[in-house]
């Protein structure tokens, strides 16, 4: 008994030692292969290129190659004994092989990757070139090596090694071998040889990849237009468009957005757009099925245009700027914003009529006028001007009017309000939909405290009626904040999409009965929301926790969506995500804080884990998405429990919530962030509470400045 316990001390000890210990250099022993790829010698018309340099196989080693995806390596070599994977040759002079394989570790640190062998080669490490051995042996003792540098080895790093065989050699040269070790500073670094492809996400790929951009669709509901950006490598960006029909469900265009200024017409299945020549701007519509484009106008001014809902006229703004000189070199400020470059700039509206090609001006003065909306019967004009009242929050306001166009009657229907941002008309041109804060048309729409002032971030809806000029708060006891509005043709209905608690959904409001309900979208996030004019279709964009931004169809009817564009889904498959979940606390205020952490991949509850808190910035609240500012699961995959929550302040759960932030300085807002922390610190075992960080942007910055006191 003496002895075992002595022999069981004894095994202790050598694994205590061991896992101390740097990890030793480990040799691969079975690589992914690709079939061989032939090469052949360039045609020799000089000894000697520009360079005074003569061809080598160095040459054809650095030949351009797009290397497969992992998965195309059909065949798997084994190593010998000494390490060394043999490659069999062909009948061709000269061959490219290609070996693929994925290394990882149990921990950051960096690691040394060594490909000895007696061939010249390459080392790519995900996709980038680190190393290169350039001269060629005449025997494996003889081999010599290419080393590379692997950084952060905790996420899978795929590598993939390009050797060049010469079979006009009488030597078996075409073998390689490859070996990893950790360095030294990184003793507790396991790394290890997978073949599974998937991975942490990082930084690259929030920076990096296709993404569906904006959705519209069509009058009729048939088409959708589609646009999408990519960006590479190194910050260049791509964009693309596609045209998708649903009715034969397959892509009618697909190409580089190079129409300027493409979009649906109002009325017909047509898309217009505009191309300039020397006499100016040409306007042309575009039928999807046959490709077929028509001229619509010529000689147009460079500017944009909107058509009015009957399709017969176009309506612009052009561009004055004020000029104010002065004798010195001092230049005299007309306002308090005229530090901004484009302060002086006035915009008056222009009608371009298309029966007669005669384009007339509807605005003069030096106001800026602005469109809101033309009537359904392209009968009124809807425009609004602005001035600054520096004396009054919020330090701006407007005055809304009525044109009618064939006789230049002015209705105006309010001068001089404050809050008051955007207005449309209704389907029947005889009440209109308007955007503002809470405080707008003197507060008929707050629903606040006494003591408080209104969030103007918490952006109303009201509807006024024409004949009377009466103001109706349709959202004052409507919690979420309205991000857009539109009052569809087609139904009747106004759709709003709108930030829901750290949900952005979409909602339709029936202005008979006055009821809200909540649309049943895929999405955690709704970007954008678009109508179709004339049925009851809409495409709409989203992201969630765990999936970027995708395209959809919805049935209004039914509310059955389809899913249209995904081009993120090939990278998101490749990469392993965290496990998110719902936490909320009670506060010491005595309300319920909503929240969510994010837990490491491959999570383990008996470890401990530095935790990071993330708040919103001002004010919106922090939704579900999956790229960010502040990628959240970015963090959990460097092994950090992520917590975020929705403290006092933030829209999108009612006027009263957000009006905590106006005039607080964070007192409220950071007492939960600490009880938060605290508590969940309290509650889940698997959190360090001697490592906690704090991050945030904009007010989020000033609120860790905050918490550091």
């Amino acid at each position: 008994m003496y002895m075992h316990n002595r022999f069981k001390l004894l095994v202790a000890l050598i694994i205590c030692v061991t896992g101390l210990s740097a990890q030793p250099k480990i040799s691969l022993e079975s690589v992914r292969a690709f079939e061989p790829i032939v090469l052949n010698k360039p045609i020799l018309l000089d000894s000697v290129n520009l360079k005074n340099e003569k061809f080598s196989d160095k040459q054809l080693l650095s030949s351009s190659l797009s290397i497969p995806k992992h998965d195309r390596f059909a065949s798997t070599l084994t190593a010998d004994t000494t390490g060394f994977f043999h490659i069999d040759k062909t009948n061709s002079d000269y061959s490219l092989h290609l070996l693929s394989f994925y290394l990882a570790g149990d921990n950051y640190g960096k690691a040394k990757l060594t490909v000895t062998s007696p061939n010249i080669l390459e080392v790519y490490i995900n996709d980038e070139k680190k190393a290169t051995k350039s001269n060629a042996t005449d025997s494996i003792s003889n081999a010599g090596s290419a080393e590379a540098t692997l950084n952060g080895t905790l996420n899978n790093a795929r590598v993939v090694v390009k050797v060049l065989a010469s079979n006009i050699e009488s030597f078996d040269g075409a073998a390689v071998k490859i070996e990893v070790q950790p360095n030294e500073e990184d003793s507790l670094l396991n790394v290890y040889m997978t073949d599974d492809p998937s991975r942490r996400i990082d930084i690259k790929d929030i920076l990096e990849g296709k993404r569906v951009s904006s959705s519209s669709i069509s009058p009729s509901g048939r088409y959708v237009l589609i646009y999408m950006s990519e960006t590479l490598p190194g910050g260049k960006t791509n964009s693309y468009l596609e045209v998708y029909d649903l009715q034969q469900q397959r892509t009618l265009i697909s190409e580089a957005p190079n129409k300027i200024q493409l979009k649906w017409m109002p009325k017909s299945d047509m898309l217009s757009y505009l191309a300039d020549t020397e006499n100016g701007r040409t306007m042309f519509k575009l039928d999807p099925l046959t490709m077929q484009s028509t001229i619509v106008a010529e000689n147009l001014p460079q500017e944009s245009f909107r058509f009015s809902p009957d399709e017969q006229s176009l309506f612009y703004s052009s561009k004055e700027t004020v000029d104010v000189t002065s004798p010195t070199s001092l230049k005299r400020m007309i306002g308090i914003d005229d530090r901004q470059g484009n302060y002086r700039d006035r915009y008056y509206i222009h009608q371009y009529i298309l029966e007669t090609g005669l384009s007339q001006q509807i605005t003069f003065g030096k106001q800026t006028a602005r469109i809101n909306d033309v009537s359904s019967d392209g009968k009124h004009l809807l425009f609004s001007t602005s001035e600054e009242l520096l004396t009054e929050r919020p330090f701006r306001v407007s005055s809304m009017y009525m044109l009618e166009l064939a006789t230049m009657k002015v209705d105006t229907l309010w001068e001089n309000e404050k809050f008051v941002s955007s207005a449309q008309f209704s389907p029947n041109n005889k009440q209109l939909l308007i955007g503002g804060a809470p405080e707008a048309f003197n507060g008929v729409g707050l629903n606040i405290k006494e003591d408080q002032i209104a969030n103007s971030y918490d952006t109303q809806a009201f509807i006024m009626t024409l004949a009377n000029k009466k103001i109706d708060a349709i959202t004052k006891d409507f919690d979420p904040t309205i991000d857009s509005q539109v009052w569809s043709k087609a139904d009747n209905h106004i759709y709003f999409r709108v930030q829901d608690r750290d949900r952005a959904n979409v909602y339709k409001y029936n202005p008979k009965r006055q009821r809200f309900a909540k649309l049943n979208l895929n999405e955690d996030v709704i970007k954008t929301f678009n109508l179709a004019n004339n049925a009851q279709w809409a495409t709409y964009t989203g992201v969630g926790l765990a999936n970027s931004n995708r395209s959809y169809v919805v049935n209004l009817k039914n509310e059955k969506s389809t899913l249209i564009s995904d081009p993120y889904n090939e990278r998101l498959s490749e990469m392993t995500l965290s496990e998110v979940k719902d936490w909320n606390f009670k506060s010491s205020f005595g309300d319920e804080i909503e929240g969510r952490y994010y837990l490491p991949p491959n999570f383990d509850p008996n470890k401990k884990y530095p935790l990071i808190v993330y708040y919103y910035a001002g004010t919106s609240p922090t939704q579900r998405v999956f790229e960010s500012t502040y990628p959240l699961q970015v963090y959990a995959a460097q092994d950090y429990i992520v917590y975020t929550l929705q403290p006092s302040g933030t829209t999108g759960y009612g006027q009263e919530f957000s009006a905590r932030h106006v005039n607080a300085w964070g007192i409220q807002t950071a007492e939960e962030i600490i009880e938060g922390s605290k508590a969940f610190v309290a509650e889940h075992s698997f959190v360090d509470g001697d490592k906690i960080g704090c991050i945030g942007a904009s007010y989020g910055g000033f609120m860790t400045q905050y918490l550091q006191t």
